[in-house]
């Protein structure tokens, strides 16, 4: 350990402790205004402002006291205590409600701070959760965190070496959401709006090179789905993919699953992933496990869409894996990419909900699901399509196993440099050998 480092409790180092507005909100947000987090919007260390409510102006200068600036620091107190990260400086003007705010003094760096929360004060945190219905970390609790702290340059400079980390890490998520983001966008203006057919029938230029433009058809036909390209057909999921489902072996029988080897996925693996990427999996079953499910071990390239609470996560595995009755597998069958099929699940969301039912929740059933009609391009379209696809897809799996080594460096030196067990000097080398 570090013997210049000091313990001091976190409200001797701060300008300020305490909490955002607590209380109802819905009547309160507007379309546009104030940016206002709520505790949804706070994963360890970034904001997440997908989903952000907004406040007038007006309201804002009621909750002074929740009123947040760039480089404050925000602790989630409910749902999942303890998820720290700082206020960036694109929210310049913000309120929030039910966190605790942590305004640091000139002593205390607020990205090491906010590293240090999501690490080794976690133990803090969890030991000092109140309530009965719904457990809470309150302000009182967040004062008194013991910190074990270096000076404020070596605060800085292993929030520098960690941030480093998850600047690159945040970097291939911008890039990964660009590149499914355009793969979307292409998947719907052929397969969808028909974009390139609709510009010919009109006289227009489509827009692509002319090889692909002349594999397009120049008019519409009619069909059971209204007017699709002339010449293009009308097949179910089920004649472009071999569709099946899961279970779990029982884990009453130790044989199924200790020392397991083989991937086994449920629709919560499904339900952290930032991309449609399946690299591993939270359970492995064994031999004897593998054996008790009926569609075996399913190959690397298959696609999975949870079939019930909820209908709709989405993934191409990575590795060959067996499911459990929480999916439809899709294994695509000759002359169907599986990115098409992918892709095609996403926008047809709504559509495969329809054919759900269920009185405890909503369960798509296979025997539903294989019949649901597919408008197919000609194999000449299908195929520019996946070449154009392809690397987009190809370059998100190649930066998502990279973030993941990243978060595992990350992971494994936060702890030691937050708590002077590992010297910045020594992480160096480790970082420029990870991020070059």
């Amino acid at each position: 350990m570090a013997n210049e480092w000091r313990d001091v409790l976190l409200e001797e180092l701060a300008e300020d402790v305490t909490v955002g507005h607590v209380g109802p909100m819905a009547s309160e947000y507007v379309p546009e205004g104030i940016p206002f987090l709520r505790s949804q919007n706070v994963e360890p260390l970034r904001i997440n402002d997908s989903d952000l409510k907004f406040i007038t102006p007006t309201f804002h200068e009621r909750l002074r006291k929740s009123a947040l600036s760039p480089g404050d620091v925000v602790i989630v107190r409910t749902g999942k205590p303890g998820a720290c990260a700082v206020i960036p400086n694109s929210l310049i003007i913000a309120n929030c409600s039910d966190l605790v705010i942590v305004r640091c003094g000139p002593m205390l760096d607020p990205q090491f701070l906010a590293y240090y929360v999501n690490s080794v004060a976690a133990h803090h945190v969890d030991s000092h959760l109140v309530g009965a219905v719904q457990q809470h970390f309150n302000v009182g609790s967040a004062r008194k965190m013991l910190m074990h702290l270096p000076e404020l340059y070596e605060q800085r400079a292993i929030a520098h070496i960690l941030g480093t980390l998850d600047d690159k890490i945040e970097l291939n998520h911008q890039m990964n959401e660009t590149l499914e983001a355009i793969a979307r966008a292409l998947f719907k203006s052929w397969f969808v709006d028909f974009d390139p057919v609709r510009a010919k029938a009109e006289g227009r230029d489509p827009g692509l090179p002319k090889p692909i433009a002349d594999l397009f058809p120049d008019s519409f036909e009619d069909s059971e789905l209204g007017e699709i390209p002339k010449g293009w057909e009308i097949q179910s999921i089920g004649d472009l993919a071999d569709v099946v489902g899961g279970t779990t072996p029982s884990t009453k029988e130790s044989a199924y699953w200790e020392g397991g080897t083989y991937a086994w996925a449920t629709p919560k693996d499904l339900s952290g992933l930032s991309v449609p990427v399946l690299l591993n999996t939270e359970r492995r079953i064994t031999d004897a496990g593998l054996l008790q499910i009926g569609s075996g071990l399913l190959p690397m390239g298959t696609v999975l869409l949870s079939s019930r609470a909820p209908i709709g996560y989405l993934a191409v595995a990575e590795i060959p894996v067996a499911i459990n009755q929480g999916f439809i597998a899709m294994t695509p069958k000759t002359g169907t990419p599986n990115i098409f099929l992918l892709l095609w699940a996403s926008v047809a969301h709504e559509e495969i909900v329809s054919r759900s039912n269920g009185s405890t929740f909503l369960e798509i059933s296979k025997a539903n699901f294989r019949p649901i009609p597919v408008v197919t391009p000609s194999a000449n379209v299908m195929r520019v399509f996946e070449k154009l696809a392809r690397p987009l897809y190809e370059r998100i799996v190649e930066s998502t196993h990279e973030s993941r080594t990243l978060a595992a460096l990350r992971n494994t030196l936060l702890p030691k440099l937050i708590t002077g067990e590992l010297r910045v000097k020594a992480a160096d080398g480790f970082i420029q050998e990870a991020t070059t």
